[in-house]
């Protein structure tokens, strides 16, 4: 069953990650206030990132991944700089890797900041 590891940026600024098996569904729920308690506390959301993979688990694993990055990581991530989340990963915690190396995504997305709708790779 496909999954799905997301990102929104919720009116505070803040950022939520979180996989799910159905986005469409998921997102209208944080978008109802029906989601973690993180998000419906700081409504309204918008959906900056997402990544499309082949099993549940894997996405699962990515959210966990993504979590512990810091913001400007998931900023580099959301904005497709592949060559500063090189520079970020960069850190002296030995265990900051384990255990992430398989998932990889099947898809992902950004949605446009050009206002044109279609997405932004």
């Amino acid at each position: 069953m496909k999954g799905w590891m997301y990102i929104l940026k919720c009116a505070d600024e803040s950022y939520y990650t979180g996989s799910t098996k159905n986005l469409e569904i998921r997102l209208n729920q944080h978008r109802m206030g029906e989601g973690a308690n993180h998000t419906a506390k700081r409504l309204p959301v918008e959906l900056v990132y997402f990544e499309e993979f082949n099993r549940i688990d894997e996405a699962f694993y990515r959210e966990k991944q993504v979590q512990g990055w810091s913001r400007k990581k998931k900023e580099a991530l959301i904005n497709g700089m592949s060559e500063t989340l090189h520079e970020l990963a960069k850190c002296l915690n030995r265990t900051s890797h384990v255990g992430f190396g398989f998932a990889q995504p099947t898809e992902s997305f950004a949605p446009s900041t050009d206002g044109s709708g279609q997405p932004g790779k």
